[in-house]
């Protein structure tokens, strides 16, 4: 049965996560935002709602490490899986922003994390409310940025034409059906989750790092793959730079709010977040060495090998 409610449940965030994307994407070229700022904020956010409520659902059910482990599995499969597939799928090339601006945000909260999960073994409530507020300020410098570019170049915002001339109903329709499939999907998601650890006599915390954070990660792969093959390579980069960011700061912020989360099992610290930090931090000599500027096959064949180990070791520890 808990089998059943996985399958379910994942199907469902799939389905919701899909609908959230185009309602949010639709709504945002009504805004008129780029496709960079797209990439890093509406289809980030919208692509990071499964892990918000998986964690949420998780946390006020009290399985902290369901909702950390959510997270920082998600994070480590944004890179290692979604990543490491986009670009065997087709090279992502890399712009200033990303390694300027982004990427270090993404390191400072990475790193952020790691020191408050150390130091006080629990994401308080003012801790949370301290994440939603670099939240505010990276997208308030993310946005400014992205106008002062406008003004400099030409930014492309050739979209597809169903989804710029979607009208207003149809934008609220997606985004309900997104939302109630979202909610109904990580209920199922951790219900089914919690009932197979305790079966199986696996940890929460290793099911969470794996079939959770590669369940929730799937509408991040859906949309990167998606954006790649039809070179959409910005908002394909930007929005898994922009999940992480997103799952850090908004998902453990707003989760931490209403329901402080703490460590349950040391392997978090002492493994998990190790593997999520280097992850991250290999971005950057991958940006650069050796082709600049582009994250091609072998690069993503060596990232996703990479993660296929660190899943090996979960399941093994």
């Amino acid at each position: 049965m808990s089998l059943l409610f996985i399958f379910l449940g994942l199907i469902l965030l799939v389905v919701g996560g899909e609908f959230l994307v185009r309602s949010s994407v639709a709504l945002s070229f009504k805004l008129h935002l780029s496709k960079m700022v797209i990439g890093l904020t509406v289809v980030s956010f919208a692509t990071s709602a499964p892990e918000l409520l998986v964690s949420l659902q998780a946390a006020l059910n009290g399985f902290s490490d369901i909702s950390l482990g959510n997270v920082i599995g998600s994070n480590i499969a944004n890179i290692g899986l979604v990543l490491g597939i986009t670009a065997i799928i087709t090279p992502l090339s890399i712009d200033k922003d990303f390694y300027k601006f982004n990427w270090p945000v993404m390191m400072l909260l990475s790193i952020g994390l790691y020191f408050i999960l150390r130091t006080g073994l629990e994401i308080t409530r003012g801790e949370g409310v301290g994440l939603i507020v670099i939240l505010g300020i990276y997208l308030y410098l993310l946005i400014s940025r992205a106008k002062k570019q406008r003004k400099t170049k030409p930014v492309d915002d050739s979209v597809d034409d169903g989804l710029s001339m979607a009208s207003n109903f149809k934008i609220f329709i997606w985004l309900l059906i997104g939302g109630v499939a979202l909610y109904f999907g990580s209920q199922l998601l951790v219900t089914g989750a919690v009932d197979l650890a305790q079966a199986m006599g696996i940890s929460e915390r290793v099911i969470a790092v794996t079939m959770i954070a590669i369940g929730t990660s799937v509408p991040e792969l859906a949309a990167s793959v998606i954006a790649a093959l039809k070179k959409e390579k910005a908002i394909s980069l930007g929005n898994l730079i922009g999940s992480n960011i997103f799952n850090i700061a908004s998902v453990l912020g707003l989760t931490a709010i209403i329901q402080p989360i703490a460590v349950k099992s040391s392997e978090i610290l002492s493994n998990d977040i190790l593997w999520m930090l280097g992850f991250a931090a290999i971005l950057i000599p991958f940006a650069f060495l050796p082709k600049r500027f582009e994250i091609g096959r072998i690069k993503g064949i060596i990232i996703v090998v990479a993660y296929a180990v660190f899943i090996s070791l979960a399941f093994a520890g």
